[in-house]
């Protein structure tokens, strides 16, 4: 038999973590290790009980303390015969500091609760999909419609696992309970254990006659429609909860929750940084030196006015207050922030030349060795 894996090391955690950090990493392992997420890999199952496991033992304070003092060893019934009055299993019961019935008590009584937990209503496991929308529907927002694939209760026998019509019995291996206890004698006495009972699987029922839909399993697995809301403003890597739209719970537990990872593709001219939109605006000198009133393109197709002041230099920043991301939640906005750039022309006819020379001198002739406006704009841009 393989030698089982230290309880910590299975949850990734130290041997000092609270509850809540217990609880915490065997939901981020249940996730991830579930076999419906890990359909390929022929030892999710395994991965998938031996953190259970973990967390069963290292959640009740009881059972973790035993496991502490004692490792594995603690919950190997196998050890219950005993190595003569003075231990048990190789251990002294003189270094638990209390009588026999603590140390039994302590192994037989965490076993007995922990059976019945497994056989009491279990959340469903989480699920988690990622969704790619536009740039721009990110920013106003949407409604879609995805298409999950998950296992369901049979909808032809209700999740019971019998055909309709046929007879659900109480199970005559527990008598109805999804128990079985064992009965063990050792040198201290007789001591009773619990365990799932193997012919109804803790269920405590069986059918006369499987379900000739989902085989008796009371489960499908099928294709289901959910309506996602997009809210206005959501950036890229944001999560979204759905509640109890995950795996089905299990002995008339509650569903998991589905997360959707909101995946935002880029847009053409615009940038977004936290809730302003960034547009790059290429003028001419001319427009920078006069100024100007134009349109230009933001989102949706729809236009902005915008002036440009007279005497806009490369590198300023124009700014439209309100006219960027809505706050989530919010009736607030970012803004537009517009940076400028300048076009020179590379090319000039020799009128335009002569324009804007007389325009640099005054109408005097450029000395030989003086850089002309065409130069100097030139020399500026770099």
């Amino acid at each position: 038999m393989a030698e089982k894996r230290d309880l910590y090391e299975v949850l990734g955690i130290g041997e000092n973590a609270t509850p809540d950090e217990i609880k915490k990493a065997y939901r981020q392992k249940a996730r991830k290790l579930h076999p419906d997420v890990n359909r390929d890999d022929p030892n999710a199952a395994d991965k998938f009980k031996e953190v259970s496991d973990a967390y069963e033992i290292l959640s009740d304070a009881q059972k973790k303390e035993m496991y502490d003092r004692f490792g594995h060893a603690a919950f190997d019934n196998s050890r219950s015969g005993g190595n003569g009055a003075g231990g048990f299993g190789g251990f002294d019961f003189g270094d638990m500091g209390g009588g026999f019935g603590d140390i039994f008590d302590l192994i037989f009584g965490s076993s007995s609760s922990g059976a019945r937990r497994r056989n009491g209503p279990q959340r469903g496991a989480d699920r988690e999909v990622k969704m790619e929308v536009n740039f721009e529907d990110a920013i106003f927002g949407m409604e879609k419609t995805i298409e999950l694939n998950r296992v369901e209760h049979c909808g032809h026998c209700g999740g019971s696992g019998a055909e309709p019509g046929s007879k659900i019995n109480t199970c005559p291996q527990c008598n109805g309970s999804g128990q079985t206890r064992v009965v063990q004698s050792t040198p201290f006495g007789r001591f009773e254990t619990v365990n799932t009972c193997n012919k109804c699987h803790g269920e405590g029922k069986t059918v006369e006659k499987p379900c000739s839909s989902c085989k008796g399993t009371g489960k499908v697995r099928k294709a289901r429609k959910i309506e996602i809301t997009i809210p206005a403003g959501i950036d890229h890597g944001s999560r979204l909860r759905i509640q109890r739209e995950g795996e089905i719970g299990a002995n008339g537990g509650p569903n998991g929750d589905l997360y959707i990872i909101v995946l935002v593709r880029s847009h053409s001219h615009l940038k977004r940084e936290g809730y302003n939109l960034i547009k790059n605006l290429e003028i001419d000198f001319v427009q920078a030196a006069l100024g100007d009133d134009i349109e230009i393109d933001v989102l949706g197709g729809m236009k902005q006015k915008i002036s440009i002041p007279e005497g806009t230099q490369p590198g300023d920043v124009i700014t439209l207050k309100g006219k960027g991301i809505p706050h989530l939640n919010s009736s607030h906005y970012g803004d537009l922030k517009i940076n400028i750039k300048v076009k020179i022309p590379t090319r000039l006819n020799k009128r335009q030349k002569e324009l804007l020379e007389n325009f640099h001198g005054g109408g005097e002739t450029k000395p030989a060795n003086k850089k002309g406006i065409i130069d100097k704009f030139k020399d500026a841009m770099g």
